[in-house]
């Protein structure tokens, strides 16, 4: 995701002043009702200055979180409108994972899926085909449009990784492992997969609970074929686990 330069406080109000760069917006549910005499009046300006003066601070701050932290997620509706006024995007037809992941409210299942669109050269024109392919509400959906950009591209996305991706339901223990497993989550995995197969990353995450960030690690990098897996038979050397069993029984 793209960002421009931030400015500091003095800088933005100077620019606001000479009309090169358009005024903080306040919602309007956010102003006292209109003045009924010249106190009133000087109220809702004091009221109104005010609600600017934070809404810049706020701004400011999320930059600099923005400036330490490029991967941070934003957790609203008024960090998403923030992070747009900032000058921060997000291209729908080239983003990544990371930029996905981003948007407060989305799954890990809906950016594989996002991706593997991507890599198929399927692209999205506007925020009713990205409702219609995630099965969004309208309020999620309108949450994250101050940050997304429709651009139509004429050749397919670049793949972002090897297209050999590891099918967690049929992929040999050894191979899941490589995903950054250690035992006792292998063990559980293979197990619950021995009762049926995982259908996507939301199935597999709701059945086994493991750490967020580990699962949206695999984006992108996992598949999940339907039907049963084969046996497992343990490779020799002392210490390897069967299916289903670990030395601590977990």
């Amino acid at each position: 995701m793209a960002k421009r330069h931030w400015l500091d406080p003095l800088a933005r109000q100077l620019l606001r002043a000479t009309g090169q760069i358009p005024p903080a917006q306040i919602p309007p549910d956010q102003l006292p009702a209109a003045p009924a005499d010249a106190a009133a009046e000087r109220e809702r300006e004091r009221v109104q200055r005010e609600l600017v003066e934070q809404e810049l601070v706020e701004q400011e701050l999320l930059a600099l979180k923005l400036q330490h932290n490029p991967a941070l997620r934003l957790e609203d509706a008024e960090a998403v409108g923030r992070a747009a006024a900032l000058g921060w995007r997000l291209d729908v037809n080239r983003a990544t994972a990371a930029d996905w992941l981003r948007l407060p409210g989305i799954a890990a299942d809906q950016v594989d899926l996002l991706l593997r669109l991507q890599a198929g050269g399927i692209q999205l024109s506007g925020a009713d085909d990205l409702q219609r392919v995630l099965d969004l509400s309208d309020a999620l959906v309108h949450r994250w449009l101050p940050l997304l950009e429709f651009r139509w591209y004429g050749e397919p996305a670049a793949p972002l990784q090897s297209a050999t991706r590891v099918d967690l339901n049929q992929a040999s223990s050894q191979e899941i492992a490589g995903l950054g497993l250690d035992p006792p989550r292998l063990s559980r995995l293979l197990r619950e997969r021995s009762r049926s197969p995982f259908r996507d990353l939301a199935d597999l995450q709701q059945r086994l609970q493991f750490p967020a960030d580990l699962v949206e690690s695999w984006i992108g990098k996992v598949s999940f074929k339907q039907g049963p897996a084969g046996p497992e038979l343990p490779p020799g050397g002392k210490g390897n686990t069967r299916l289903g069993q670990t030395s601590n029984g977990a």
